[in-house]
């Protein structure tokens, strides 16, 4: 495992650098993907050089980790659709942190203003697309768009009054 962490550090350690800000996060990727590619040698087939290969275990972890960054940013960002995400990203507590998001999400849902209440569940909760709800509704798509933007404000400026 030396030989081949020292061979192979610093070129995936410059190639994630490329693509991860924080720098922490960065070794600490660098890291997986290192012990991935080392555990998983017996699959290395040679089709192209052991480095092209590190390569694209590295881009797939980093993949994963934009994914997994994109969730948690949509999970704390409060959406409505919080809850087929929730399913796939938390561990054992999933159910209840589940049930309480769910829980606080509706409270907060019964607070805000009719017609965002509205707008919301189509878009979030129904999915509906723009052009589906200004049908619905008998607005512009622009009416649409402008009315979810600040929907979404109001709903986000009423979940952290209620977190106070």
């Amino acid at each position: 495992m030396d030989d081949f962490y020292i061979k192979y550090h610093k070129s995936i350690a410059r190639l994630v650098r490329q693509k991860i800000d924080d720098e922490g996060v960065a070794e600490e990727l660098t890291d997986d993907i290192l012990l991935a590619a080392y555990k998983s040698r017996s699959t290395f087939r040679g089709r192209s050089s052991e480095f092209s290969w590190i390569c694209g275990i590295a881009k797939h972890k980093i993949t994963d980790y934009y994914r997994k960054k994109k969730i948690k940013t949509i999970l704390f960002s409060v959406s409505p659709v919080f809850e087929e995400i929730a399913d796939k990203a938390l561990g054992p507590e999933r159910d209840y942190l589940k049930a309480e998001m769910k829980d606080e999400v509706k409270r907060t849902l019964e607070e805000i203003n009719k017609g965002y209440k509205k707008i919301l569940r189509l878009k979030y909760i129904e999915g509906l697309k723009v052009k589906q709800i200004a049908g619905i509704l008998k607005i512009s798509i622009k009416a649409v768009e402008s009315r979810l933007i600040r929907a979404k404000k109001q709903f986000k400026e009423d979940w952290a009054y209620d977190k106070e």
